[in-house]
């Protein structure tokens, strides 16, 4: 089982996949947690390359490095764990390419289709759960976290509302993959509506 998580910087995806997995360990599931970039000793390595923030990355070297990443986290990570019947979850996969390098970057996005489905072998998640909430809510997030912004939080807000309007688009075109949750809710709340809909997919599947 293969479930991903989405949304703008600050909306409160790594506080969730750290509850959920914990959740599921407590409920004996063989359950692994990874992110992109990153994931595998390449992967983090090159994160470390795409987010400093002085750094001049054009925006279809951002989409190569990306997928190169990609590559390396299915192959090396992702697949071996779902073929071995284990569960998946996942900071951020296909989707966040479509949203920043795509929406935000204005790279076509016929061409993000095609390295998508080279880098993923035509893994593609289960379940998508996007966080939803405004920009100048998760970016107050992110500075009191981070008062040092990375490439992508240093953005201008503008660049932000492109992201947010992707991530809903992309979800209203695929409302059968997409779990879109109201990221202005409390932690708990939003933990427990998670939850909930993820139990259901594990049943429905028989895992």
């Amino acid at each position: 089982m293969f479930i991903t998580f989405e949304g703008i910087e600050g909306c409160g995806k790594t506080t969730q996949i750290d509850l959920l997995f914990e959740h599921l360990l407590g409920k004996g599931h063989r359950v692994t947690r990874t992110r992109e970039p990153g994931g595998t000793d390449l992967g983090e390595s090159i994160r470390g390359v795409l987010l400093q923030k002085e750094l001049r990355v054009l925006p279809l070297s951002e989409l190569l490095l990306f997928m190169a990443v990609r590559a390396q986290h299915v192959e090396e990570k992702i697949l071996p764990v779902l073929s071995g019947g284990g569960i998946v979850l996942c900071d951020r996969f296909i989707d966040a390419t479509y949203a920043y390098q795509g929406y935000g970057r204005g790279i076509d996005l016929g061409i993000i289709g095609t390295l998508n489905r080279l880098a993923t072998k035509g893994v593609m998640p289960n379940l998508t759960i996007l966080l939803d909430c405004e920009v100048e809510t998760g970016l107050g997030r992110k500075l009191v976290h981070n008062p040092q912004k990375d490439r992508f939080e240093k953005e201008d807000v503008s660049f932000h509302e492109k992201i947010r309007s992707a991530y809903l688009k992309l979800a209203k075109e695929d409302q059968r993959r997409f779990f879109v949750v109201d990221g202005k809710q409390g932690i708990d709340d939003i933990h427990r509506i998670i939850t909930e809909k993820v139990v259901r997919l594990l049943e429905s599947h028989g895992v």
